[in-house]
């Protein structure tokens, strides 16, 4: 049997079928790992029935918006490493993507249509899941397990309930997103540590400083910078605790620097002085890799962001984690709320997958739905299927989902190699990602309990 059967018993007892809300990509890939583990699936999508504003199709997967999956290169991209190990692991979505292929260099893009046909055409011939189109408003208590991954676009009646469950001040609705430095990008010798009134730990902040001229010149680059437009089903969900910080300029030029870019209680060690304006990076991760621009959700476009966030002192070099933005997208606290196991604590028949679990992008979803799903069909068998070391992608993004990331200021994010534990001991720089690669293929082949090659030959 290929890698799905791992953590898994032969049961002389047919398992009772786990019901999945939502046809998307991680419901989908869900679906695929739990009846390639023998074990029956009811899922359940609304569409069909039922119309979304940013569907158009009522194909199973269908992507919403791009239609790449993003870089295919496993030696030098995270999310590369990820389509590696999810071919592995015999992805339904991998598979699909790859036979739907498209040019695009070294990205891997996608006939969307054939894309989305094939998942469907796989799903419905599949005789262990049942397609049930219908909307669920709540799961009832007569089923048993259950896996929600309705993602940003999750109905109300549904998402009501997750809030009743969860606490309404655990789902978000709209993702304020700050840009994300890798620390490793940030200089040093411009920026210092500390924070404001030296309150709390001397290292939670770091503080890039600006003289008058430059402030004035960042908020002009601001301004006049190139911005995404809201899509209509989006609305306009501005509101203080999410104010892009361009808009927060339009309000006056001195706006920003009596937000949170205010000087006060900082004191620049390379001059002694207060500057006329900060900019502060709050760190993101608990390996403290990863830090966040505070206060810096944008709607700036991708590459703006990067043009006018470089002219930043100390930040001349950086390199981004993931860019800023402000969308719809419905998430939970995960940190908080899940355990290892993708389970919610206070109600462990409940498991999340996908983009309503705080993970960004098609790939990232659709690998948590695998791993949910492969955790959901051992635990159906009386098995416990432990998460994958976090020095592979797959783990490193369920990681920071359930333990890695500050839960106060948890959003969701794309993997990256910023999510990965340190190399031990230390690689140089230039060599760094492929050290990653190499340490990840290592350790899911141990954790497959395959030898390397033939991990290695199923990812390509």
């Amino acid at each position: 049997m290929p890698a799905a059967s791992k953590g898994l018993s032969i049961s002389h007892s047919a398992p009772d079928a786990i019901h999945i809300i939502g046809g998307g990509l991680a419901g989908s890939e869900a679906a695929w790992q739990i009846a390639r583990a023998g074990v029956p699936v009811v899922l359940h999508e609304m569409r069909g029935p039922h119309k979304t504003d940013a569907h158009h199709t009522d194909a199973l997967a269908e992507l919403v918006c791009s239609n790449s999956f993003r870089s295919d290169d496993p030696e030098h991209n995270a999310v590369g490493l990820i389509h590696a190990e999810m071919r592995t692991m015999g992805s339904l979505i991998l598979r699909c993507a790859d036979a739907a292929r498209v040019p695009a260099g070294s990205a891997l893009a996608v006939d969307r249509d054939a894309f989305a046909d094939a998942v469907t055409a796989a799903i419905e011939a599949e005789p262990l899941i049942e397609l049930r189109r219908e909307l669920v408003a709540a799961p009832p208590p007569e089923w048993g397990q259950v896996i929600i991954a309705t993602g940003p676009l999750t109905a109300g009646p549904l998402a009501a309930w997750i809030a009743e469950r969860t606490g309404e001040d655990a789902l978000a609705f709209f993702d304020a997103i700050a840009p994300i430095v890798h620390f490793d990008s940030i200089d040093m010798d411009t920026a210092w540590f500390q924070s404001r009134w030296d309150k709390g730990d001397s290292k939670d902040y770091i503080n890039c400083p600006m003289d008058k001229a430059q402030y004035e010149a960042f908020v002009e680059a601001m301004l006049n910078g190139e911005k995404t437009e809201y899509k209509q089903w989006e609305g306009t969900p501005y509101f203080d605790g999410c104010m892009p910080i361009e808009v927060m300029a339009e309000r006056g030029v001195n706006t920003p620097r009596f937000g949170p870019m205010k000087p006060v209680g900082l004191t620049n060690p390379a001059t002694g002085r207060r500057a006329w304006a900060v900019v502060q990076l709050r760190q993101d991760n608990a390996l403290g890799t990863l830090w966040n621009i505070v206060g810096f959700q944008t709607k700036l476009k991708h590459a703006e962001q990067v043009r006018v966030f470089r002219t930043i002192p100390g930040l001349e070099k950086a390199e981004f984690a993931r860019l800023g933005g402000l969308h719809r997208n419905t998430f939970i606290k995960s940190p908080i709320l899940l355990d290892d196991q993708l389970r919610l604590r206070a109600e462990p028949r409940l498991r999340f997958a996908g983009q309503i679990t705080g993970c960004e992008g098609y790939v990232e979803s659709a690998a948590v739905g695998l791993i949910a799903g492969r955790m959901a069909a051992a635990e159906a068998r009386g098995k416990y299927l432990e998460a994958p070391p976090p020095t592979t992608a797959i783990g490193a993004l369920l990681s920071h989902i359930t333990e890695g990331a500050e839960a106060d200021s948890f959003q969701p994010m794309n993997v990256n190699f910023g999510l990965f534990p340190p190399m031990e001991p230390p690689v140089h720089k230039s060599l760094r990602k492929p050290a990653m690669a190499a340490r990840a293929r290592a350790d899911l082949a141990a954790w497959l309990g395959e030898p390397a090659e033939q991990v290695e030959q199923a990812a390509a």
